[in-house]
């Protein structure tokens, strides 16, 4: 839904005064959060700072009870369901890779694509030439171009995390939100990780959700810490390592 002049905004994700409680707890307290187009962006904080719930509300799993969430200058994310704000092109990458194991690593893109899945499609069902150079372009950017016909399955973890962030991109969205993409991967795996996410920040708004601050400043980009629901410290890894508050409640001395 598309909301009034008075409440449009240049950033890409407008968050503003969200908040959300589950049974009395507030998991999100007042949370304001601007990301701009073509930016990247690193989340980090403790378990319960209320990442994962702010996801939920920018890809519809969770409704605030108050505040304001606008995607692309003008349309109220708070009014649409999952599949509306997934249209819009917003994607989520979750911790856990859940690709299709018993299909080829091609086959896992095909499936993604961002086609007509009724029915009578699907039974009628042709590669278009263009979706083929767009099959090609993602296994080029996930370096998994010669594996397009091993099995998901065989794949490392790693592997398996660059193929569902593939998955994303084959369904073309315009913001990516990838939460903890890095988690049990090799050191080698983790580098290569960040300079795939670096890639795909070229034309694409990157929010990346993270732990492994090794990581997050081989990315290189602006930090949010969340604590408690709300913005605790924002700026460079530098800046937010070294803030006092962010030391005490999530890394500690």
């Amino acid at each position: 839904m598309i909301v009034p002049d008075s409440r449009a905004t240049s950033a890409l994700l407008y968050l503003d005064g969200v908040h959300v409680s589950f049974d009395g707890f507030h998991a999100i307290n007042n949370l304001s959060l601007t990301i701009a187009p073509g930016e990247m962006r690193a989340i980090i904080g403790p378990n319960g700072a209320g990442k994962t719930t702010m996801m939920d509300i920018i890809t519809g799993k969770t409704r605030p009870d108050e505040g304001d969430v606008l995607f692309d200058g003008t349309v109220d994310l708070t009014r649409l369901d999952e599949t509306e704000i997934a249209e819009l092109g917003i994607g989520r990458k979750f911790q856990k890779p859940t690709v299709f194991e018993s299909h080829t690593v091609e086959d896992n893109l095909l499936l993604a694509l961002n086609t007509d899945h009724r029915v009578r499609s699907t039974l009628f069902w042709r590669q278009a030439p263009g979706e083929a150079e767009r099959i090609d372009r993602v296994l080029e950017t996930i370096k998994l171009t010669d594996a397009r016909t091993r099995l998901a399955g065989s794949l490392s973890h790693g592997q398996k995390q660059w193929l569902e962030i593939g998955m994303l991109l084959a369904q073309d969205p315009k913001l990516l939100l990838v939460d903890e993409p890095v988690a049990g991967m090799t050191d080698v795996e983790t580098h290569q990780t960040a300079e795939l996410l670096k890639e795909i920040n070229r034309d694409k708004t990157v929010v990346v959700v993270e732990h492994d601050m090794t990581f997050v400043r081989a990315l290189g980009v602006r930090v949010t810490c969340l604590h408690e629901g709300s913005v605790l410290a924002e700026g460079s890894i530098d800046q937010v390592s070294s803030n006092e508050r962010v030391i005490e409640v999530y890394l500690g001395r």
